[in-house]
């Protein structure tokens, strides 16, 4: 047998339930390759007795018989998502020592749908960045290396990428605000889908932009994608802004192929100075869907070039509201105050010292955004932007177009560090094919879907209806399997 830490979550659940594998085998050997993967600065936490135990009382479930496809299944959770007992710091130092007394929905759902946690994964600061060099933890390392450069493996949900690719977890949770899991999905060769908003409960993540924010899985394939969603959904009456709708058997939707469906080609996509390498993965990503069945037609988003300043306008102004929280009265970091400190002192010490610079960055934008000056200038008419873009997508969804093909990055993964330093609006570009998506609320995923010139993966991103996450899978396993993507980053860490 194959290293168990190398299967599918399709493979492993397969091989849990005739009793080839053990749940504690594979948790073994998970955590074996996490150890040996430092280098890499995916996990922050590690909860070995915890996964063991969960590993343990997942073999007796099995050995019951019955027990949901995520029985037994390793995976990671992100630093955002609330954890009982185990440190959950959203990556930044003003969490510092925050051990939440409950766990979040969707992290709750996995536990009881028998998932072994093995630990909690790296991040940008509270979800703020696209290259993961914003966390208190250090950077997190693309498992994928060409040359001397260590490379980002995208962000934020940067240190979930990177543990899939690498084999540390068979899957994991990421949280997606303007791309934050399609793009690492793309960096690493994974798959990463960002549900419909409000088919994941959001209650128990710590809150970036609270109207954008949204779990989903990551992992190897489209097929354990669909199984773990399915395992991560459902109404949470906690979470106001939760869907109270069935979740589908998403595993059951695939194969159904794309006959008959019509996939649209955006033409606001094709931006002035796109590499020529995403051009083509692009136009054979339509001829695979073409030769697979579908209709390719040619569509309109008129208000695509004004969805990234309308996000940076909108993130930002609830970022703003949403951090205001974190003032070192109650829990977390507090600065240390000089005598005759007052609380206001206390207030400002504690946030300089406990965000980076790309929180308060954010924070002091939203800040302006919401002042009496200027909430009309900016964020009320990005407000009404955010209404174009979603009325864009509605018309073309209403003419019978069934899912949308575009990138899903301008670029494959570069250099740690060399971006960093640039104008801020250079790395917000990586955002540029996806913040779309969550300003409409729209389920998107990213499917690996072939290597640049370096040898680095490419991805493609499928656009679906809104609730038909269950379609956008099927269209992107057809898609998985046209590209035959396969290959593996080599082991240097």
């Amino acid at each position: 047998m194959t290293q168990p830490n190398t299967l599918t979550i399709a493979q492993a659940r397969d091989a849990l339930r005739k009793g080839e594998l053990t749940a504690v085998e594979l948790t073994e050997a998970c955590l074996k390759a996490i150890d040996a993967a430092d280098a890499l600065n995916a996990f922050v936490h590690k909860t070995p007795e915890l996964a063991l135990e969960r590993a343990r009382a997942a073999d007796a479930r099995l050995a019951a018989g019955a027990a949901p496809s995520m029985c037994g299944i390793p995976v990671g959770i992100k630093d955002l998502f609330c954890t009982e007992g185990v440190a959950s710091q959203a990556a930044s130092h003003i969490l510092n020592g925050f051990r939440p007394e409950y766990e979040s929905t969707v992290s709750a759902q996995l536990r009881d749908a028998g998932a072994v946690m093995l630990g909690k994964l790296n991040m940008d600061e509270f979800a703020m960045g696209s290259s993961n060099e914003t966390s208190t933890y250090g950077d997190a390392v693309n498992p994928w290396k060409v040359d001397d450069r260590r490379l980002t493996p995208g962000g934020s949900s940067g240190g979930s990428a990177a543990a899939v690719a690498a084999d540390l977890c068979l899957g994991a949770t990421g949280t997606d605000t303007g791309g934050s899991i399609r793009q690492p999905a793309a960096f690493t060769g994974t798959v990463g889908i960002k549900p419909t908003y409000g088919r994941c409960s959001r209650w128990g993540i710590v809150a970036f932009a609270s109207s954008l924010d949204q779990a989903g899985p990551m992992t190897r394939t489209v097929r354990d994608a669909a199984i773990m969603l399915e395992a991560m959904c459902g109404h949470d009456p906690m979470d106001s802004t939760s869907a109270d709708l069935p979740v589908p058997d998403f595993e059951a939707a695939l194969g159904a192929g794309v006959k008959g469906r019509k996939i649209g080609i955006p033409r606001e996509y094709r931006m002035e100075g796109m590499p020529s390498e995403i051009e083509k993965l692009w136009a054979d990503g339509a001829d695979m869907l073409r030769d697979a069945g579908a209709e390719i037609v040619d569509i309109s988003l008129p208000h695509t070039k004004y969805a990234l300043p309308t996000y940076y306008v909108i993130a930002p102004a609830e970022a703003s509201s949403n951090l205001a929280r974190y003032d070192g009265v109650r829990y977390g970091h507090r600065a240390k105050l000089a005598q005759g400190d007052g609380i206001t002192e206390m207030y400002e010490k504690t946030r300089a010292e406990g965000f980076g610079p790309e929180v308060q960055r954010r924070v002091m934008i939203g800040t302006y955004v919401l002042s009496a000056g200027f909430y009309d200038a900016y964020y009320n008419r990005a407000r009404k932007v955010r209404t174009l873009i979603k009325r864009d997508f509605d018309t073309v969804f209403a003419d019978g177009v069934d899912a949308i093909l575009t990138p899903a990055t301008p670029s494959a993964a570069f250099g740690l560090g060399e971006m960093v330093d640039a104008d801020p609006v250079q790395m917000y570009l990586n955002d540029v094919f996806t913040v779309t998506v969550n300003l409409a609320g729209l389920p998107g995923i990213a499917v690996p879907a072939g290597l640049d010139r370096q040898g680095l993966p490419l991805g493609l991103q499928l656009i679906g209806r809104p609730w038909d996450e269950a379609g956008l899978l099927n269209t992107a396993q057809v898609l998985e399997e046209a590209a035959g993507f396969v290959s593996k980053p080599a082991k240097w860490w």
